[in-house]
């Protein structure tokens, strides 16, 4: 065998070693920038809710995990182009991505709230603790009414491409100036720095970033769930990847009887937020 053939050679062999040893990996993509359910520690490294479950769940899968980082506005389309395999970014599961993508069944609810700066006139807003918007009672709809009287001409701030900027441009609570941002951290600094009358995101987020921070940061008005916001939050995966939905599914199954998704919640969120 010549130079030239055997160059060939272990070039072809080297790409089919790689591509066997990735066939045994699934890839996951994370934003990095949302605890705490994703985001990195000071070294760097990627941590949070969805990083140990993910660890979790490709044990039961039997494959190794690669953890991928992915801004957020980008996820979706990188899936879909595969830069990895499935998404466990705090993604929440709605019908507008469901006709890109398919998700598994849900593994934990991402219950979302307005913020504000402790002493502002949004503190204390008169409703009910929470409000479910897939189907809303009489109750739901007096606290919509609120936040529309209180919202009027206000700056409310989120993270772009979310959920909850769906909800604030839907016209559910009138006309409000809505801010977006990149990540929930450059939400949570205006915010802190007055640019914000309010902000709108995952409640846990703004608590985890009150407790870490030190700043005034409270909740007001009611929990959302439902309509805009989804039913849960899962695995996002391409839809001609059938066989892996179902290893996900199995997956999430065994993780919830033995109890795994509940102590990981509590572990990061400070009470159990599985489904």
């Amino acid at each position: 065998m010549n130079i030239f053939k055997k160059t060939i050679f272990s070039v072809l062999l080297s790409l089919l070693v790689m591509g066997n040893v990735n066939a045994d990996k699934i890839r996951i993509g994370t934003e990095g920038a949302y605890p705490p359910w994703n985001s990195k520690n000071e070294a760097g490294k990627l941590i949070g809710f969805e990083v140990e479950l993910a660890y979790t769940l490709c044990r039961y899968i039997g494959q190794q995990c690669v953890i991928v980082e992915q801004d957020w506005d980008g996820m979706i389309p990188a899936l879909i182009m595969r830069k990895f395999d499935a998404i466990m970014a705090g993604m929440s599961i709605t019908a507008e991505r469901q006709k890109a993508i398919s998700f598994s069944q849900g593994y934990a609810d991402e219950v979302a709230s307005l913020a504000v700066m402790k002493g502002s006139s949004l503190e204390g807003l008169d409703t009910s603790a929470g409000i479910n918007l897939t189907k809303p009672n009489a109750t739901a709809k007096k606290d919509l009414k609120t936040l529309t009287a209180a919202l009027a001409g206000k700056t409310v701030c989120v993270q772009t491409a979310t959920i909850h900027q769906n909800f604030l441009d839907s016209g559910d609570v009138g006309k409000v100036n809505v801010r977006t941002y990149k990540t929930q951290d450059e939400v949570n600094l205006d915010l802190a720095s007055g640019r914000c009358d309010a902000a709108l995101a995952a409640a846990v987020a703004f608590s985890d970033y009150a407790e870490k921070s030190g700043k005034p940061v409270v909740l007001t008005g009611p929990t959302f769930s439902g309509g805009a916001f989804g039913n849960g939050v899962g695995v996002g995966i391409r839809k001609d990847d059938t066989e892996l939905l179902k290893k996900f599914n199995a997956a999430i199954n065994k993780a919830r009887k033995n109890g795994d998704i509940s102590r990981i919640a509590t572990k990061w969120f400070g009470f159990d937020a599985s489904m």
